[in-house]
């Protein structure tokens, strides 16, 4: 996402060179991370108390994990107006760019509509129908790899947030609601998380931390796929198949689970091409603020009218993620101090190591947005920062804008608890190996 510190009148450069102020939002980040580590632990503790009282709603409310990084936000902006009055927060969040989490708020709410899953849905099953048929093989198996290949590789022309929320939906009325193997549906998680991650870098204007460097490096199109897209859609595709033959009886057997029929009523093909419009604009016109949230007052209006062809709009899920993601970026833009040293320090294997690692405690695109910062990169060390900043893209929530989407979407069917961060590490992990070995190697 982007952090805007190129601002002449911000203050962030001041706090830059304040240290007690680096020493503090430095503190509070390392206490979100790992406050999201143990959030499943918190709503466990928030079931032992008593139903409705204080208590329990406090810890239910401190086990989301979208409210985490939101929460830790705020904590640090009482802080700075304690420490240098409330004019410098006012001047800190001014010089931040939050129009990464005002877009995936906007199309989250736009892609999860009715008209727009119908089409999704649609899509994808004729695709299904189609290879099932070529290849022979069970038309669960060829459903489940048409939207880990083809709803993840979307992302590429529909931006990422909109691959993971049509991808998201579509595993969990198709897959997620109808297994109880835990480890499939973690399998499935970080194979998700890390497809779209890597998915979106067929082009320079669908994934975060691509768009950011492309205009700064002059990345094209034709630059993205020839040194990134081909490799990931190898990855893709190869961890995809890989995981439909591993769990082919998981797979297969949700077919003793009768499909919902809500989304598969007809829905008007004029009302899909009006909400797949506004999704279109508000995509190609994500960084104009003030036409977005216009449209997107537009299109609730469009949504009242046509209500009874629309599911109802999925505002608390998106708030929640556009929460999460406004609080990385508030206390993301003041984590260079010590970003922009260790990037320099490393060669460019390192480098691409050290990118994966350090993508999975905070977001991949405020990492790469820090690349840009730094002088003379040569197109190695670029390659190299880009590269490991996608590869370890589905490694925790934090680590890819679009993640927190998939979380909201896919939480309640993991158990009680919720997703646990340390198991949807695990089941991500092969999938970065894979992604690291195609990088890299091919």
């Amino acid at each position: 996402m982007t952090i805007d510190c190129v601002d002449k009148t911000s203050i962030i450069p001041t706090l830059l060179e304040n240290n007690v102020v680096l020493f503090s939002v430095t503190t509070i980040f390392v206490l979100a991370v790992i406050h999201t580590f143990c959030a499943s632990r918190i709503v466990a503790l928030a079931h032992k108390r008593p139903k409705g009282s204080m208590s329990e709603k406090v810890l239910d409310f401190l086990g989301e994990v979208e409210v985490v990084f939101g929460f830790w936000a705020f904590v640090f902006l009482a802080f700075l107006s304690a420490y240098l009055g409330m004019q410098s927060s006012l001047d800190y969040l001014n010089g931040i760019d939050f129009k990464e989490p005002i877009f995936v708020f906007i199309i989250m709410c736009m892609s999860a509509t009715k008209p727009v899953m119908f089409m999704a849905d649609r899509g994808i099953n004729f695709i299904s129908k189609f290879f099932s048929k070529i290849f022979f093989v069970p038309y669960k198996l060829s459903l489940f790899s048409a939207i880990f290949i083809f709803g993840t590789l979307s992302g590429s022309l529909l931006t990422e947030p909109v691959a993971m929320t049509v991808s998201a939906l579509l595993l969990h009325e198709h897959f997620f609601q109808k297994t109880n193997n835990a480890k499939f549906k973690y399998a499935m998680l970080g194979l998700l998380f890390v497809n779209v991650s890597i998915g979106g870098t067929l082009t320079q204007f669908a994934a975060p931390p691509v768009l950011i460097v492309a205009a700064h490096w002059d990345w094209d199109a034709a630059f993205m796929f020839m040194n990134f897209g081909w490799k990931s859609a190898i990855s893709i595709v190869v961890g995809t198949l890989l995981t439909a033959v591993y769990f082919r009886k998981d797979i297969i057997g949700t077919n003793k689970f009768p499909n919902t029929s809500e989304r598969k009523q007809r829905t008007p093909y004029w009302i899909v091409g009006v909400n797949v419009g506004f999704l279109v604009l508000s995509i190609v016109y994500h960084k104009y603020v003030s036409f977005l949230v216009p449209l997107f007052l537009l299109f609730i209006g469009w949504f009242e009218v046509t209500k009874e062809y629309q599911d109802s709009l999925k505002i608390r899920e998106s708030l929640l993620v556009g929460f999460f993601l406004g609080g990385i970026v508030t206390l993301g833009a003041l984590q260079q101090w010590w970003l922009i040293p260790l990037m320099n320090y490393l060669n460019p294997t390192s480098l691409f190591f050290g990118a994966t690692a350090l993508t999975a405690v905070t977001d991949n695109a405020a990492l790469t947005y820090l690349g840009t910062l730094v002088p003379n990169l040569s197109e190695a060390f670029k390659y190299s920062l880009v590269a490991g900043a996608v590869a370890g893209g589905g490694l925790t929530v934090i680590a890819n804008a679009p993640n927190p989407i998939g979380y909201g979407i896919l939480n309640k069917s993991c158990g009680e608890d919720g997703i646990s961060p340390l198991y949807l590490f695990l089941g991500a992990l092969p999938y970065t190996v894979l992604a690291i070995v195609c990088l890299t190697i091919l």
